[in-house]
């Protein structure tokens, strides 16, 4: 899964992948009903480990509002043997959270044109 996810990302920074698979809340929970219907307690599981897994991979890049974000500050700390001001902090934070909060309206906005076009 972590192999996939990240070829998956590499091809889609290139543009050789489609941003259809990228999903949202909305298509993450009619994807789960569908699986529950029809796969079963044990597919649900696998289905919620997979996202787990991909949650937790994008939780590590190195974007300020997540967790990664923090180890490139260590990082950046460690190497500079001090930290980085308050105000670069901040404006990497603010950074962080313009990227994030761009992502989730993407994916809402995919589930949405998606699920558009399944009526």
């Amino acid at each position: 899964v972590v192999e996939r996810t990240y070829d998956y990302i590499a091809k889609l920074i290139k543009g050789k992948e489609s941003t259809d698979q990228l999903s949202g809340p909305i298509r993450i929970a009619q994807v789960s009903g569908m699986v529950a219907s029809s796969g079963g307690l044990l597919a649900l599981i696998n289905l919620a480990a997979i996202l787990s897994v991909s949650i937790g991979l994008m939780n590590l890049f190195p974007v300020p509002m997540l967790d990664g974000g923090h180890l490139m500050f260590y990082a950046v700390e460690a190497a500079r043997g001090r930290p980085l001001s308050e105000r670069a902090q901040e404006i990497g934070f603010r950074v962080g959270l313009g990227l994030v909060l761009m992502l989730m309206l993407f994916v809402t906005w995919n589930d949405l044109v998606h699920v558009r076009s399944l009526l």
